[in-house]
C-alpha cells in the first residue's frame, strides 16, 4: 500500500514567476517534453480569464474584499497532489487517473472553499503524475488572532463592524493544526486508491525542479571525473598499442599473436574515445549554467539586476531607457503605453517617474517604481480600474 503525497506552500505575492512552471510556458529539465501535450487544466477559468494568474486576481476582486491588501500579502497558496510513483503509474495505467483528480479536487473544494481553489493543472510528462492546485486564502469571521487577544475579564480588545466580512489571510488557512488535519483528511480520501497517510513529520517532499537542477549539477561533477579518469586510461591504451608495434619488429615468429592484441587494444581505444565523446556531448550543455552559477556567487547583486533587466524588458523599456534606469537615472514618460507581464495587456501611462530603487525592507532585492509606487502595484490599479470600467459598461448595456 503506497503513500498519499500532500505538499503546502505560500506563494510570493501573486505567485506569478511559479505559473510559468504551472503552465509549461518554460520547460524544464526534468519534463519530458513529448508528454507535455498531456498536461491539462482541472478546473475552468471564468469568462475573461485566461490564466493562473489571473484567476488569482479575479478572486481576490471578486470576494468583496474592502481592507487594502498589502504588495507583500500571501495571495496564492499551492497545493501538490500526489501518491507514491508506482501507485500514481499504477493507477494512471488502469485509467483511474480522471476519477483520481475528481476526488482530489473535490476534497481540496470542501477544506479550502470551492471558491478559493481557482487553478488546478495535472502534470503528466513528469516522473510522476501529481496536481498543481492553487488556493487563494479568503476567509470569513473573527480572525484567528483576534479571538486570542482577549482581555482579564474576557472581553476583546476591540469588535469590528462587520467580523464576517472576506478576508485574505493565509494565517488561517494554514494553522499548524489545520496543515495536520490537511495531511490526515486527504489521506483518507484516497484509501480508496490504496494510498494511505504517511508517517506525521516525515521529511519526504515533491522533488522540485529546484532540487533535479542541484542533482543534475551533482552528477555533472560526477561526469567531470569520469572524463577525466577516460583520458587517463586512454593514454594507457595508446601507450601499449604504441608499445605492442614496436615488439612486432623484434619477434616475427609472434606477429600473428601480437597483431591480434594490437587489433583488441585498438577496439578498446575505439570504444574509449566514442564514450568520452558522449560524455563531452552530455557535460557541454550544462557548462554555461555552471559559469552563470559562479557569476552569481561572486556578484550576488548582478542576479537581482538581471531579474529587474528582465521585467524592463517585458514592460516595453529600450535598452536605452534600461542603461539610463541602471545608471540611477528616472525615466519620465509623459504619455504613452506599458505592458503588464502579470495581466498580459498594455495599460495607458500619463506623466510618469520611472525609476529603480532599493526594496524599503530589503536592500538586497531591487524594484521598479512608477511615482514611487511598486511597479507591479501601479500595473494591478489599472487593471482594478479597467475592471470597474467594463462592469460599469455592461450594466448600462443591460
Amino acid at each position: 500500500m503506497g503513500f498519499a503525497v500532500l505538499d503546502i506552500k505560500k506563494g510570493a505575492g501573486n505567485d506569478a514567476p511559479i505559473s510559468s512552471h504551472i503552465e509549461r510556458t518554460v520547460n524544464p529539465a526534468n519534463a519530458d517534453k513529448s508528454r507535455t501535450h498531456l498536461n491539462r487544466e482541472l478546473i475552468d477559468f471564468p469568462e475573461g480569464v485566461t490564466n493562473r494568474t489571473q484567476a488569482i486576481q479575479h478572486r481576490i476582486e471578486s470576494a468583496g474584499i474592502t481592507r487594502k491588501i498589502s504588495h507583500n500579502q500571501v495571495r496564492a497558496i499551492r497545493f501538490l497532489l500526489s501518491g507514491t510513483s508506482e501507485d500514481m503509474k499504477r493507477m494512471e495505467e488502469a485509467g483511474k487517473l480522471d476519477d483520481w483528480c475528481r476526488d482530489s479536487i473535490d476534497w481540496l473544494r470542501r477544506e479550502v472553499g470551492s471558491d478559493n481553489v481557482v487553478s488546478a493543472v495535472l502534470h503528466l510528462d513528469e516522473k510522476t503524475p501529481h496536481i498543481h492546485a492553487t488556493v487563494v486564502p479568503i476567509v470569513t469571521g473573527e480572525r484567528r488572532k483576534a479571538k486570542m487577544e482577549k482581555t482579564a475579564e474576557g472581553k476583546k480588545r476591540y469588535k469590528k463592524k462587520n467580523p464576517n466580512a472576506a478576508r485574505l489571510c493565509a494565517d488561517d488557512v494554514l494553522t499548524r493544526e489545520k496543515f495536520t488535519e490537511y495531511h490526515t483528511s486527504y489521506a483518507a480520501a484516497m484509501a480508496k486508491y490504496g494510498l494511505q497517510r504517511g508517517v506525521e513529520g516525515s521529511e519526504a517532499r515533491h522533488i522540485s525542479t529546484q532540487q533535479f537542477y542541484r542533482d543534475l549539477y551533482a552528477q555533472n561533477e560526477n561526469l567531470k571525473e569520469s572524463i577525466g579518469n577516460l583520458q587517463e586510461e586512454r593514454e594507457e591504451v595508446y601507450e601499449k598499442v604504441r608499445d605492442m608495434y614496436d615488439r612486432k619488429d623484434e619477434a616475427q615468429e609472434k606477429f600473428f599473436a601480437i597483431d591480434g592484441h594490437i587489433k583488441q587494444k585498438t577496439d578498446e581505444l575505439a570504444d574509449i574515445e566514442t564514450r568520452l565523446q558522449t560524455a563531452r556531448q552530455d557535460y557541454e550543455p550544462h557548462r554555461a549554467q555552471e559559469e552563470l552559477n559562479l557569476i552569481h556567487d561572486l556578484f550576488p547583486m548582478m542576479k537581482e539586476q538581471l531579474r529587474i533587466a528582465s521585467l524592463c524588458r517585458k514592460i516595453g523599456f529600450a535598452i536605452d531607457h534600461i542603461r539610463r534606469l541602471f545608471n540611477g537615472n528616472a525615466l519620465k514618460i509623459n504619455s504613452g503605453k506599458l505592458f503588464s507581464p502579470e495581466h498580459k495587456q498594455h495599460f495607458q501611462a500619463q506623466n510618469l517617474k520611472i525609476q529603480i530603487e532599493k526594496e524599503p525592507d530589503n536592500p538586497d532585492k531591487l524594484r521598479i517604481t512608477a511615482n514611487g509606487t511598486d511597479i507591479l502595484e501601479w500595473f494591478r490599479e489599472c487593471y482594478r480600474k479597467f475592471r470597474q470600467k467594463q462592469n460599469k459598461g455592461i450594466k448600462m448595456k443591460m
